[in-house]
């Protein structure tokens, strides 16, 4: 008997006697009906996946390959917001805090602003990796708002934490004068980069 051009399913020949035709209707269908049985099963939602090369091989799968499903923020990536569905909002996550005394930078630091405003020079800190372990290319931000007291930016651990900076003293450059602005940046593991308005 004759077949199909694309999947080979049996027809009857155009020779076939009348009475055959249930024959080949029924062989006809058999043939279709194997073909798509992959089709069968599955639940709302879902869509199909190809399981090989084989024609019409196919599973049913969850629709969520290659879409994002989730933004999620990460302590200390500086960002806020997220979702699982529709639209997904992200924001700059920073504060403002001013300080009249010494700091020491802390998590949730990450990206947030601070000021000094003291009668004698106070020093902005930043920790060891063992005492926090900031990730690398995070940023804190200073300024010297006011005040006598040239601030300082340096390391609590000297020998452990490495700041450099063009300051006359890279290891502790200072704020240069009022209303200057500074960035501490992690280059990688106890090293840190200050940028900005120093001497």
């Amino acid at each position: 008997m004759a077949t199909t051009t694309n999947f080979g399913w049996t027809t009857p020949n155009n020779t076939d006697l009348v009475k055959d035709g249930a024959s080949a209707i029924r062989t006809l269908g058999n043939g279709v009906d194997t073909s798509f049985v992959y089709l069968k099963g599955g639940t709302t939602g879902q869509i199909l996946s190809k399981t090989s090369n084989t024609d019409l091989a196919y599973t049913w799968i969850n629709n969520d390959q290659g879409d994002i499903t989730a933004v999620t923020t990460a302590a200390g990536s500086g960002l806020s917001g997220g979702g699982t569905s529709g639209a997904i909002a992200l924001s700059r996550s920073s504060s403002y805090t001013a300080k009249t005394a010494a700091y020491t930078i802390a998590s949730g630091d990450e990206f947030n602003l601070f000021s000094m405003n003291a009668g004698t020079s106070q020093q902005f800190s930043i920790p060891t990796d063992a005492t926090f372990n900031f990730a690398v290319g995070t940023e804190v931000n200073f300024f010297w708002i006011t005040g006598a007291g040239q601030p300082t930016i340096g390391a609590v651990t000297p020998g452990t934490t490495t700041v450099i900076s063009t300051g006359a003293t890279s290891a502790t450059p200072k704020l240069r004068v009022a209303n200057s602005a500074a960035t501490a940046i992690k280059l990688a593991a106890n090293s840190w980069l200050v940028v900005g308005d120093i001497a």
